[in-house]
């Protein structure tokens, strides 16, 4: 019952706000270009969508609120047209890429070009004896709760056959 934002435009975004449209009167979809980097098909389903209005060629330059009261709007910058405007909304979500949460293993275990902990080839073992790894910070490509709770099963089982050995 809220209108709300996703800014972003690959599949992440485009998956999100669509999926948003089940709970929100409306949900704006903010893009810095004129065409989405999303699939051909999630593309098609956002653009029938009749909750989604799309904002292209803008950036978000302030979220507006206070910590008590939540999101009460954005202050937008069309990068084509140096115009700027407010958008109302209740909430607002980033999909506009990915960092993995591992700085604090660097040096401690390997991590990969991206920052995201490099396992063993079909399994959650990563180079030291003992430790694995599981969800975002090993995932670079799928980065959902569905498959992080399937590769936690999978850290968990290693475990649990490692610490019996």
């Amino acid at each position: 019952g809220k209108e709300i934002a996703v800014v972003g435009g690959g599949d992440s975004a485009v998956e999100e706000a669509t999926y948003l449209t089940k709970f929100a009167t409306k949900v704006s979809l903010i893009h810095r270009r004129d065409t989405l980097r999303a699939s051909k098909i999630m593309q098609d389903r956002a653009l029938a969508n009749p909750k989604i209005q799309f904002i292209w060629n803008t950036v978000v330059e302030q979220v507006l609120g206070t910590k008590e009261s939540g999101v009460a709007g954005l202050r937008l910058r069309n990068i084509r047209t140096q115009e700027a405007s407010e958008l109302k909304l209740d909430g607002l979500f980033v999909a506009i890429g990915h960092n993995p949460n591992t700085e604090i293993f660097r040096g401690q275990v390997d991590l990969d070009d991206l920052g995201y902990i490099k396992t063993m080839p079909d399994s959650t073992r990563t180079n030291i004896p003992g430790v694995f790894a599981c969800g975002d910070v090993r995932d670079p490509v799928y980065r959902q709760a569905i498959t992080a709770a399937g590769s936690g099963c999978m850290a968990a089982i290693e475990a649990e056959r490692w610490l019996e050995h």
